[in-house]
């Protein structure tokens, strides 16, 4: 125990409890932005928007 009389922290890990990559994602829906001219298009599961280029200028795309 880490203060010797049974009263240590049980369970509380540096995790957050958020899961995998802070828990932060944005689930499977949404769309993929361009942050150039606007342009959008839907979200492909299993396809980052950043790794997507912009079919109009070509500049990265974002998560929307």
């Amino acid at each position: 125990m880490p203060w010797g009389d049974g009263t240590g922290p049980r369970g509380q890990g540096s995790g957050g409890g958020r899961g995998r990559g802070g828990g932060f994602g944005m689930g499977p829906g949404g769309e993929c932005l361009c942050p150039n001219c606007g342009h959008r298009e839907p979200h492909q599961l299993g396809v980052p928007c950043y790794t997507k280029k912009c079919p109009k200028c070509g500049a990265p795309m974002t998560r929307a």
